[in-house]
């Protein structure tokens, strides 16, 4: 039976490794041993991130709901909690695209709240 060499398994496995390294910096796109180091930690660094982001886009909510809410004269904090007890469950997503969209909209919220908190 005929010795069967495994090259071009191996250089279809290098080239598609190489592929998902470029556009990064020096060898590390290049040369396979640097590439492979190189995506190992990009791709860690790519899941931790994903989950990152979740907190700072809810972060980035907290401010815009922050910001309108104070131009209306009430804190964010009396504001969700004006929220809570009028039974308005509407998470900061939405109250964040409605603060940048519908001010009307927002206002009406910050007003019920407003009537939730003096009762």
């Amino acid at each position: 039976m005929a010795r069967i060499k495994r090259g071009t398994t191996v250089r279809r496995r290098h080239k598609k490794l190489l592929a998902l390294t470029k556009g990064h910096r020096a060898t590390r796109h290049s040369l396979y041993k640097r590439a492979h180091e190189s995506m190992i930690h990009a791709l860690s660094y790519a899941y931790a991130h994903r989950r990152d982001r979740k907190g700072d886009m809810r972060r980035l909510w907290i401010v815009r709901v922050s910001a309108a809410s104070r131009a209306q004269g009430l804190s964010y904090a009396q504001f969700i909690y004006g929220l809570k007890k009028s039974g308005i469950e509407i998470n900061r997503k939405i109250l964040a695209d409605m603060a940048v969209r519908e001010p009307e909209a927002f206002a009406s919220l910050v007003t019920t709240a407003k009537g939730q908190l003096q009762n």
